[in-house]
């Protein structure tokens, strides 16, 4: 999966690319690898509410623009019009989209089963999973399968949290959300492979985004640790990992795998965590 310019000519939307820390910046630079023009989502506010802090987005658009065309614009996905705007943003801009990668997450505001409340479960809701459904609708509707000489040149990529595999203590209105679009992963790669488009959802497991670094997170040290400790070469996944599995995904090289839930979790042992 060595990066290769197989994107050129290509334009992608990356949702959640405030951070260089991030999985949305790592995505992103892997396709600026491989041609593909940019499009990013990001949101300040919630970044900064945030132990790790925001980045500097000019920066972040600086550093991927030296390897192609870059847009980026500051959007709330829980505001119920956003995901179309940002669609129709993105076509105005380059003329056309060819990949969705729905990187985007809120993080905060959560708890157990007894702590959660309705405007918890609301707020998830909203940003987790209807805004990702809601992008993938405004995406599908302006595809063109005939754009280019490739068939099922269209990728659609969501991210889930691995709810599948074990217990997400104290991320109950999370979990809850992002279960969801595990569960419709095969339903809506149905209706959109007879658009062209190829819809896969995968699971990064624990990535050390800021949370799991001992500067940045306010996790108790020693949850820290075992969450490392959990993983064979004792130490939690990177941005980068699950960036090369979603970019050869989204290359033509990815095109026979549709509809799949994939776990990306290096060895992860849950038993031991």
């Amino acid at each position: 999966m060595a990066p290769n310019p197989d994107l050129t000519g290509r334009v992608a939307v990356v949702t959640g690319v405030g951070r260089r820390a991030g999985i949305g910046f790592a995505v992103a630079r892997r396709l600026a690898e491989r041609g593909a023009a940019l499009y990013l989502t990001h949101w300040r506010p919630h970044d900064e509410r945030q132990p790790w802090g925001a980045d500097d987005v000019d920066a972040l658009r600086a550093e991927l623009g030296t390897a192609t065309a870059v847009v980026d614009r500051g959007i709330d996905l829980a505001d119920p019009d956003a995901a179309q705007h940002v669609i129709d943003d993105a076509v105005a801009e380059f003329g056309h989209l060819d990949i969705l990668v729905a990187n985007h997450a809120r993080s905060g505001g959560d708890g157990t089963l007894l702590e959660v409340d309705a405007a918890m479960l609301d707020g998830h809701w909203a940003v987790d999973a209807r805004s990702v459904l809601l992008l993938t609708q405004a995406f599908a509707r302006q595809y063109r399968p005939e754009h280019g000489p490739v068939p099922d040149r269209g990728r659609v990529i969501w991210l889930t949290s691995g709810q599948h595999l074990g217990p997400m203590p104290g991320e109950i209105a999370y979990a809850a959300a992002k279960s969801v679009l595990a569960g419709l992963t095969p339903t809506v790669a149905a209706e959109l492979i007879e658009r062209g488009i190829l819809l896969n959802t995968v699971n990064p497991g624990p990535v050390d985004t800021g949370y799991l670094a001992l500067d940045s997170t306010d996790l108790d040290p020693a949850f820290v640790a075992a969450v490392h400790a959990a993983f064979p070469r004792g130490r939690a996944g990177e941005p980068d990992d699950p960036a090369r599995l979603i970019a050869w995904l989204i290359s033509d090289e990815g095109r026979w795998m549709v509809g799949q839930v994939l776990d990306t979790e290096g060895g992860f042992r849950r038993s031991r965590w």
